[in-house]
């Protein structure tokens, strides 16, 4: 069993063999255990445009970084547990929570602590736009992912002004893809440790 955290309801976590779903009214905070996670934590509030946001409609719901313990809770159930969490590429939760940022293709140690970090581009499996994704692991030495870097034809926000952009749920939606490897990715995690405790 895989336990997904913060996920989207209905979204393609919902009603999966094998697959726990935590969305909002479960309330992923309150999740103990026991089984590996999946974690995408929100990341309104972590991104570059949150500080901008601030400064033009104030309020703590917008403070950056103001999440509730959202992230602080899915890293610490994936170092508990094992498993993956994944937020923006340059999301401010990894320098907010002393996280090693990938810096080369290919995972990396994630420093002084275990586990592991990458960035991969979910135009790889399947995503309309490139949508660049930071992926942090724990678990056994992980496997190597599609390290592709398509453009993609689509874009989320407006940077390209050729390129048309995706809204809301189509622009946050997660490819069957790119869950199955989070999936198989908490697995692994989940294997390593069983394994651990009885040898």
């Amino acid at each position: 069993m895989i336990a997904a955290l913060f996920v989207a309801n209905p979204g393609c976590y919902i009603g999966l063999p094998g697959v726990d779903p935590w969305d909002k009214e479960r309330d992923a905070r309150l999740y103990a255990g026991p089984w590996p996670v999946v974690a995408h934590p929100p990341c309104q509030l972590w991104v570059n445009f949150a500080a901008l946001n601030f400064k033009r409609w104030g309020g703590e719901h917008n403070r950056p970084g103001n999440d509730g313990g959202c992230f602080a809770s899915a890293l610490a159930n994936v170092r508990r547990v094992g498993g993956v969490l994944e937020h923006p590429a340059s999301s401010n939760a990894w320098r907010a929570h002393a996280l090693e940022r990938p810096v080369r293709l290919g995972w990396q140690t994630a420093g002084q602590r275990s586990g592991w970090v990458c960035e991969v581009w979910q135009s790889a499996y399947g995503h309309l736009a490139r949508k660049r994704t930071w992926l942090y692991y724990d678990g056994p030495p992980p496997p190597e992912l599609d390290w592709r870097r398509p453009t993609g034809s689509m874009q989320i926000g407006k940077f390209d002004r050729i390129k048309p952009t995706l809204y809301g749920p189509k622009a946050s939606a997660t490819p069957l893809a790119f869950r199955d490897m989070l999936l198989d990715l908490a697995r692994r995690a989940g294997n390593g440790r069983a394994a651990r405790a009885t040898a």
